[in-house]
C-alpha cells in the first residue's frame, strides 16, 4: 500500500512524500547529494498529526525515524529504506513568549537561531548555543540533551525544559506544558524523553526557561604553556567573576592555527607562540564596569604569571570576531579528504595529559592524517576531529579505540552531548554499566514494545 493511502486520512496529500518526491531529501546536512532511502517523508503540522500518524505506524507495525535539522553527528537521523520519516519542519510555530515567566512555548521545529532572535526582542536570553543554531531544530536539540558554549553557567538542555509534550509508541500524546520551575509532584515523566533521541517518544512542544538579557558581554582570548595553569585559570576567573563567567573554551595550538589560517574573518587574536588558547565569555549588567573588572583580572593574572599572553575583545563585532574562530569548525573540515568526529568528556585535570596522549598515538596510526582537539574544557567536554586518508572500517575503529580507550577507567564518557546513535552504541558499555543498560533496555521495551520508535539507535 502506497504511504499516500496510508495516511490519506489524518495528512493532506502534499503533507506526504514518496517514491520520486524524496530524491531532494537527504540524511544529514552533510550528505546532502544522497538520496532518502525511505518508505516516505511525512509533514505534520500539530501534535494531532504526530499521534494520528503514529497510530497508523504501530498498526501497520511501520518503523519511525524523526528529522529536524539533521546536524547530528552519531547517526541518529540515517535510514535503511523501509522507515516513515517525520520530519518536524513544519512544526516550526512560536506560540508563546511568556515575559512573567520569562519562558517561551515552542514547536519542536523552530530552529534555535529564531528562538534566540524572538527573545532578544523582549530583551530575554535563551541560553543554549552552539555552531548548528541556525539549522538546528528545537525538538532536536532536547531529544539529543545538546550543550554547546555556555553549559558552564547554564547548563545542558535538560536544564532548560520547564515543559514538554510528546507522542509514544502507540501514539497517546503525554503533555507537560508547565511554566513551572518546581514540580515534584511523583516521576517526572519529561526526563524520558530528553537525550533519549527519538527512541522512547517523539517531541513535538515544549516550554523552555528564558533568563533576563545580559547588558554586557566581555570576551579575550588567553595564552598558556600549561594545562595545569588553565585549570588555575578557570578557578581564578570563576571565583572572582561572581557567576558572570558564561564560556571557557580551550583549543589545542595546531587546532588555533588552522582555525585562524584561512581568512582574514578568522585572523589570530594571539601569535602562534603557545600550546594552548582559551576563549572565555563574561556575561553581565554593566559594560563599563564589567569590562573594567574583566581587564583588572586579566592583568592581575598577567602580573602574577598565572597566563601568558592575553588579548581582550573591545568591541561587540571583536566578540564576534573572537567566537567565529571557535564556531566555525569547517576550517578544520574542509581540508582533510575525510573526517571522524568525537565528543569525549572527563574529569578536569586529567584532560591535559589525556588528550596529550592521544595525539601521540593518532600520530602513529597509518591513515590518520590531521588532529584537532578543542573543546568546552570548564565542562570536561572535549572535541576531536580526524583527518584520515581513508574510510575504512578497520581504520575507523583503529581511530575509535585509541581515542576511547582508557575512558572507563577514569570515569570518563565517550559521548559528552552529541548522543550515542548508531555509530556509538558499540561503545556504550565504556561509559554505563551492564546494570544502567539493562534498565535502559527495559524502559525501551515497555514503552515501545514493538521497537518502532528509531530502531537500531543507542542499542
Amino acid at each position: 500500500m502506497l504511504a499516500s493511502q496510508l495516511f490519506s486520512h489524518c495528512l493532506k496529500e502534499e503533507q506526504i512524500l514518496e517514491k520520486e518526491a524524496l530524491s531532494n531529501r537527504y540524511h544529514h546536512i552533510w550528505h546532502m547529494d544522497q538520496s532518502l532511502k525511505a518508505f516516505c517523508v511525512l509533514l505534520p503540522e500539530n501534535t494531532k498529526q504526530v499521534s494520528d500518524i503514529i497510530k497508523v505506524c504501530d498498526r501497520e507495525e511501520l518503523t519511525v525515524v524523526v528529522h529536524g535539522g539533521l546536524t547530528n553527528l552519531v547517526g541518529s537521523t540515517e535510514t535503511t529504506g523501509n522507515e516513515v520519516v517525520i520530519s518536524t519542519e513544519r512544526l516550526n510555530k512560536i506560540e508563546e513568549i511568556d515575559t512573567a515567566s520569562r519562558t517561551i512555548t515552542v514547536q519542536a521545529g523552530v530552529i534555535l537561531e529564531h528562538i534566540h532572535d524572538a527573545v532578544l526582542e523582549k530583551e530575554l536570553l535563551f541560553p543554549l548555543n552552539f555552531g548548528a543554531r541556525g539549522s538546528a531544530q528545537i525538538g532536536g536539540v532536547i531529544s539529543t540533551n545538546a550543550g554547546g558554549l555556555r553549559v558552564l553557567k547554564y547548563g545542558m538542555a535538560r536544564q532548560l525544559v520547564l515543559g514538554l509534550e510528546a507522542v509514544t509508541a502507540n501514539g497517546t500524546v503525554i503533555s507537560s506544558m508547565k511554566k513551572i520551575i518546581k514540580d515534584n509532584s511523583a516521576y517526572d515523566l519529561k526526563q524520558l524523553f530528553i537525550g533519549s533521541e527519538g527512541t522512547l517518544g517523539i517531541i513535538t512542544r515544549a516550554i523552555l526557561k528564558l533568563e533576563e538579557a545580559p547588558k554586557s558581554r566581555n570576551a579575550a582570548f588567553i595564552g598558556f604553556n600549561e594545562y595545569s595553569s588553565v585549570v588555575t585559570f578557570l578557578k581564578f576567573m570563576d571565583s572572582n567573576l561572581a557567576g558572570k563567567l558564561s564560556g571557557f573554551e580551550l583549543i589545542w595550538k595546531n587546532s588555533y592555527k588552522q582555525m585562524t589560517s584561512v581568512s582574514d574573518a578568522v585572523k589570530p587574536p594571539l601569535p602562534y607562540d603557545y600550546k594552548y588558547y582559551v576563549l572565555i565569555e563574561a556575561l553581565g549588567s554593566h559594560q563599563i564596569n564589567d569590562q573594567a573588572e574583566f581587564q583588572n583580572l586579566l592583568e592581575n593574572a598577567l602580573e602574577n604569571e598565572m597566563i601568558l599572553d592575553a588579548v581582550m575583545a573591545q568591541s561587540p563585532s571583536d566578540v564576534a570576531w573572537f567566537f567565529r574562530i571557535r564556531e566555525d569548525v569547517n576550517n578544520l573540515v574542509d581540508l582533510m579528504q575525510h573526517d571522524q568526529h568525537f565528543d569525549i568528556s572527563l574529569p578536569i585535570p586529567l584532560i591535559g595529559s589525556y588528550i596529550a596522549a592521544r595525539y601521540e598515538s593518532l600520530a602513529l596510526i597509518k591513515g590518520v592524517e590531521e588532529i584537532y582537539a578543542f573543546g568546552h574544557v570548564a565542562d570536561g567536554n572535549i572535541h576531536f576531529m580526524i583527518g584520515k586518508s581513508n574510510l575504512s572500517e578497520g581504520l575507523k575503529k583503529e581511530i575509535d579505540y585509541c581515542i576511547y580507550d582508557g575512558l572507563k577507567a577514569i570515569g570518563g564518557s565517550v559521548s559528552a552531548e552529541h548522543g550515542i546513535g548508531t555509530h556509538k552504541k558499540a561503545y556504550l558499555e565504556l561509559c554505563r554499566t551492564p546494570e544502567e543498560i539493562a534498565l535502559m533496555r527495559s524502559l525501551k521495551s515497555s514503552m515501545d514494545p514493538k521497537g518502532l520508535l528509531n530502531p537500531g539507535k543507542i542499542f
